[in-house]
C-alpha cells in the first residue's frame, strides 16, 4: 500500500530565513499521524506545503499520488488552520451546511459533522458570537464534513478541555479505523502518546520519524517529554546548535 503523504528533501525559505531543512518522511495511510514539536519549529509551514499552498525552495511532496495542491486533491483533502475559517455572520449549522454543498454532502451530513465536534447545542449560534475552542471546533466540522480521504488538522485541541480533548482524539482514531489518514499538529508532547506515528521537528529540521514506543526506545526512557529532549540534544551533538534565527541557513518563526 502507498503512503498517503510522501515528502522528500522539502526546503523552504521565507523572508531570507530556512523555515525547513531537508525534510524526508511519508505519512502512512489509515493511520494517525502526529506532527510534534515546539512553537516556531516548521510545523504550520510544512502543513502548508503540503497541502500545496505554501511556496517551497526544493524538494517534492506527493499527496495520495499527486503533486501537493493538483486540483485532482480537492474534495480528498479536508484542511483545519489554525485560525478558524469559517463566516461569522453565520451560524454554526448554516456554514457546515453550506461547505458541505460545496462538497455534494446533504444537510443531514452538515448536521452530523456539527454534532461530531460536540457543537450540537450550538448549532444555532452564530459564529461571531461562539468562544474560541467553539470556532476551532465550528472550523473542524466544515473541514470534515466533506469525509475527506486525508485530514490535516493543525493544532486542533488547543483551547479545548480536557473532555473534549479527549473526546475529539477518540473521534480521530475512530476515522483512522474507518480508513482516513490524519496528520495532526501539535506543540502539546502529551498529545504524541494518542498518536499511531509521530514525526518530530525542531528548527526545521525532522528529528524523528517512528511509533511513539520506537521513540521512547530510541532514547532509552518512558516518558516522551525526556525522549524529546534526549534526541534534541543527539541532533545537536551530531551537527551542532541551530545558528540564529534570521539567517538563510537557521530557521524563522512558523507561518501562521
Amino acid at each position: 500500500m502507498t503512503d498517503a503523504i510522501a515528502v522528500r528533501d522539502l526546503v523552504v525559505d521565507r523572508g531570507g530565513r530556512r523555515v525547513l531543512d531537508g525534510i524526508s518522511c511519508t505519512v502512512p495511510r489509515g493511520a494517525v499521524t502526529g506532527l510534534l514539536g515546539p512553537s516556531g519549529s516548521g510545523k504550520t509551514t510544512f502543513l502548508r506545503a503540503v497541502v500545496g499552498v505554501q511556496v517551497v525552495t526544493s524538494g517534492t511532496v506527493t499527496v495520495l499520488g499527486q503533486p501537493a495542491g493538483a486540483p485532482a486533491l480537492r474534495h480528498q483533502v479536508g484542511y483545519l488552520t489554525q485560525a478558524p475559517s469559517v463566516y461569522a455572520d453565520l451560524t454554526v449549522r448554516e456554514n457546515a451546511r453550506y461547505f458541505a454543498a460545496l462538497h455534494g454532502r446533504g444537510r443531514a451530513e452538515a448536521d452530523q459533522a456539527v454534532t461530531d465536534v460536540g457543537l450540537a447545542e450550538a448549532a444555532g449560534q452564530l459564529v461571531a458570537t461562539l468562544s474560541g475552542g467553539q470556532r476551532s471546533r465550528a472550523s473542524l466540522a466544515c473541514a470534515l464534513v466533506g469525509d475527506p480521504e486525508l485530514v490535516i488538522l493543525d493544532e486542533p485541541t488547543v483551547g479545548q478541555d480536557p473532555v473534549l480533548r479527549a473526546d475529539l482524539w477518540a473521534r480521530f482514531h475512530a476515522m483512522a479505523a474507518a480508513g482516513t489518514t490524519l496528520l495532526v499538529s501539535s506543540h502539546v508532547m502529551d498529545e504524541a502518546a494518542r498518536c499511531d506515528r509521530l514525526l518530530l521537528i525542531r528548527a526545521g529540521r525532522l528529528i524523528a520519524d517512528d511509533s511513539p514506543d520506537a521513540v521512547r526506545a530510541s532514547a532509552g526512557v518512558d516518558d516522551l517529554d525526556e525522549a524529546f529532549l534526549r534526541l534534541i540534544r543527539a541532533e545537536e551533538a551530531r551537527s551542532g546548535p541551530t545558528e540564529t534565527p534570521g539567517r538563510t541557513s537557521g530557521t524563522g518563526r512558523e507561518a501562521s
